[in-house]
């Protein structure tokens, strides 16, 4: 992956990510197969800093060449503590009638701090599952499934998954309303043993504002609802999303909220493609934050870009690049930070 992207530097502004901070992210990218490549993969840009710095993300799929690298990394380098995770997580996806597969498919997403976590190298990253397979929306009932999930999670890096944490998880779905679905389910082991959520759909404050208070997030709510209220102002709110850091104690205190100006679908075979102003006028609403670096936003902008046409010794590839999402950050009843997830899809060009 760091000879993938050495090659797209030239495509990258310096705004957004500085040449030392390129490096780190190429040190890390070198220690993973090209085969990512064949998968989205992007960067966490944060607004509220000047400094160009970046984290990285990558996904793959178990049974493809990409988990296979993995899976042999893990039986020959016994201190490789994410290749093991990696290998229990495909081994679990890949099993005969796989009850965790059903639920979130092949697919698995990693998370590097390394901008954020200023140090050099790569330590043990997130790891990401989405239930793209059965989604798991609110009011239906799928505790199971939310056990399953994070119980799969937890024990590939070696957790044991307390009946107190379990409980925290299970109230903060059953707090969903209905229409609302559990997009994610995250883990960052070299930060704390906290499982992050990620519930999408909601549609109004009132409906964030009740969910919250329901799991007993200790914030103010009032301070959700106000930042809220402050972009619906400006531009044009779809649905809304929450992140939260479900702990022993209960949910933690910092909260991410992702607002959703155009709605998007997974499944949808378009979905890697946004208008090239689709972003716009979030990104206009953003630059009214003093927080903001607002260079950073006129780069950002320029991150969308049409489908281009690269030529390699293999044939013919597209890339696209996007903003996927934007989230702000709430913690001691502010608006503390602002992060924008990019990505980019390489796709074989079809020959006519």
């Amino acid at each position: 992956m760091g000879e993938l992207l050495e090659h797209f530097r030239n495509r990258i502004s310096p705004i957004l990510i500085g040449v030392p901070e390129w490096e780190r992210i190429l040190e890390c990218a070198r220690k993973h197969p090209i085969t990512m490549g064949a998968l989205p993969f992007g960067f966490e840009l944060p607004l509220h800093t000047h400094r160009p710095e970046a984290d990285f993300g990558v996904s793959l799929a178990s049974g493809t060449r990409t988990a296979g690298f993995f899976m042999e990394r893990a039986r020959t380098d016994r201190t490789d503590e994410t290749a093991k995770a990696i290998a229990r997580l495909c081994t679990q996806m890949d099993a005969e009638n796989s009850p965790l597969r059903e639920i979130v498919g092949r697919k698995l997403m990693l998370e590097y701090d390394i901008g954020s976590a200023q140090e050099s190298g790569c330590s043990l990253p997130g790891m990401f599952l989405r239930p793209g397979e059965r989604p798991i929306i609110g009011a239906r009932g799928q505790v199971n499934d939310i056990g399953l999930v994070v119980e799969a999670l937890v024990s590939s890096v070696g957790w044991g998954m307390h009946d107190t944490k379990r409980k925290n998880v299970e109230r903060a779905y059953l707090a969903q309303p209905g229409d609302t679905r559990m997009d994610s389910f995250g883990i960052f082991p070299s930060r704390s043993r906290a499982i992050r959520l990620a519930i999408m759909g909601f549609k109004s404050q009132q409906e964030i504002c009740g969910y919250l208070e329901n799991t007993g997030w200790p914030g103010q709510v009032s301070a959700v609802d106000s930042v809220i209220a402050r972009f619906k102002k400006r531009v044009n709110i779809v649905r809304t999303g929450v992140n939260i850091d479900v702990q022993e104690e209960g949910v933690g205190p910092t909260l991410g909220l992702t607002l959703i100006v155009k709605q998007r679908y997974t499944k949808d075979s378009r979905y890697w493609l946004d208008g090239l102003t689709d972003w716009d006028p979030f990104l206009d609403a953003l630059g009214h934050e003093d927080l903001v670096a607002t260079e950073k936003l006129t780069a950002l902008a320029d991150w969308v870009s049409k489908p281009t046409t690269l030529f390699a010794k293999s044939g013919r590839f597209v890339m696209l690049r996007g903003i996927h999402h934007i989230k702000l950050v709430i913690s001691e009843n502010q608006l503390r930070k602002a992060k924008a997830y990019v990505f980019m899809v390489l796709s074989g060009a079809v020959s006519t």
